[in-house]
């Protein structure tokens, strides 16, 4: 992918290579297709409550930025970072076909 993907972390050290590639891989398959239009993507992880278990804890908050707009951003929160990330790439897509749908027609 042409875009530059940026990880901002916190309280996550011990997971954060594995947790990378996973996103890198979710993002590839998933944001494909507008990696002509996204020039960087932010990737906010954090655990709401530090390390302490907790039920949907895990946020995950994708920002994308197209050239030529404003960003578009989704938070999504799960039991997981690997489950919020997955989310939130899913309804990055969904934004980012609406918008820039919209700009098509």
């Amino acid at each position: 992918m042409n875009m530059t993907i940026q990880y901002n972390t916190s309280n996550i050290e011990e997971e954060e290579v594995r947790l990378q590639e996973t996103i890198n891989e979710l993002v590839d398959n998933t944001l494909g297709r507008f990696e002509d239009k996204i020039t960087r993507l932010e990737v906010h992880l954090s655990d709401e409550n530090g390390h302490k278990n907790g039920q949907n804890d895990k946020r995950c908050l994708l920002e994308a930025r197209v050239a030529g707009m404003q960003p578009i951003a989704v938070t999504t929160q799960a039991n997981t970072f690997a489950e919020a990330a997955k989310d939130a790439v899913g309804k990055l897509k969904n934004k980012l076909e609406t918008v820039l749908g919209k700009l098509n027609n």
